[in-house]
């Protein structure tokens, strides 16, 4: 009687182990459409101006008298804005602050509402009652009102302090998902057994039912990237918050309030360069999405 082969393990590649072999088939799944490479270049990109962009212009961008408002040229590959400065400096420096807050919105919207999510979904009773009653709170709440309302009284300057903000006001959501996937994990055969076991709820929590949502929750936090983006740039276009960092939404409301970008042509690539900025970086995010969903769901690879 032939031997029984257990089915190999979800990442399996020969001659690598497990975490290397995580790591080859995501590689190969990225590259198999270009679209992904593509998605993936631009996420690295805005990356990387977002580590040593200003690192390659000064804090004190030159403005040129003599060239206000000039076109896309060779000198200028995006135009300058109503004081002669590069448009594409401008969006290259102002990328640190938007992506690094918009990274800390997104990380305090997955702990705060995964955190919930588990919590009330594991412990159920007076706790998922309780916790849920908050949750439906912030889901009916208008977010952007209510980010305008806090900008007046809470100093936004610091990403962190912005980040936070937008956490607090969006996790709602996934604390909702969060807790119906955790009751559906904690019905399973392996949890039952955990609980048989007498293993810790932190074990149970942390190391059983966590790790089967961290493909949802890694997804759900490139995702929170982009949507915490509009929300800061819209403050910013706003006015709503002091304009002493430069950034994506500070070039748009000064496009439109100051510079006149909505009655001169000549205004417009001032205008459109950070809309560019932001459509290019969530256009990567989308096409980035579908190599990770691939990664993450060995049934659409068995699938293709």
């Amino acid at each position: 009687m032939a031997a029984i082969t257990p089915d190999p393990p979800r990442h399996s590649v020969p001659g690598f182990g497990p975490r290397a072999a995580f790591w080859v088939t995501a590689w190969r799944i990225v590259k198999a459409k270009p679209s992904r490479l593509v998605g993936l270049g631009i996420i690295a990109l805005f990356t990387w101006m977002g580590i040593f962009g200003p690192m390659l212009y000064p804090a004190n961008l030159p403005i040129d008298p003599n060239a206000i408002y000039a076109a896309p040229s060779w000198h200028f590959w995006l135009g300058t804005d109503f004081e002669g400065t590069s448009n594409l400096a401008l969006v290259v420096t102002g990328a640190r602050y938007v992506l690094f807050a918009a990274l800390m919105a997104a990380v305090f919207t997955v702990v705060i509402g995964t955190g919930v999510g588990l919590i009330s979904g594991y412990y159920m009773g007076a706790a998922d009652g309780i916790l849920m009653r908050v949750t439906d709170f912030f889901l009916t709440i208008p977010g952007f009102p209510l980010l305008v309302v806090l900008s007046t009284v809470w100093n936004f300057g610091q990403p962190v302090a912005m980040g936070f903000v937008l956490g607090i006001t969006g996790w709602g959501a996934l604390a909702r998902a969060v807790r119906s996937q955790t009751l559906s994990l904690r019905e399973r055969g392996f949890i039952e057994a955990a609980r048989g076991m007498g293993l810790p709820w932190y074990h149970i929590v942390f190391r059983e039912i966590l790790p089967n949502m961290g493909p949802y929750i890694a997804m759900n936090l490139l995702v929170s990237v982009t949507g915490a983006i509009y929300a800061e740039v819209g403050l910013f276009y706003l006015g709503v918050v002091p304009f002493h960092v430069n950034n994506w939404g500070v070039m748009l409301n000064l496009a439109v309030f100051t510079g006149g970008a909505m009655e001169s042509p000549q205004a417009l690539p001032y205008l459109l360069s950070p809309l560019a900025a932001i459509l290019i970086l969530t256009l990567g995010v989308v096409l980035f999405l579908d190599a990770l969903d691939e990664i993450f769901n060995p049934r659409l690879r068995e699938a293709s």
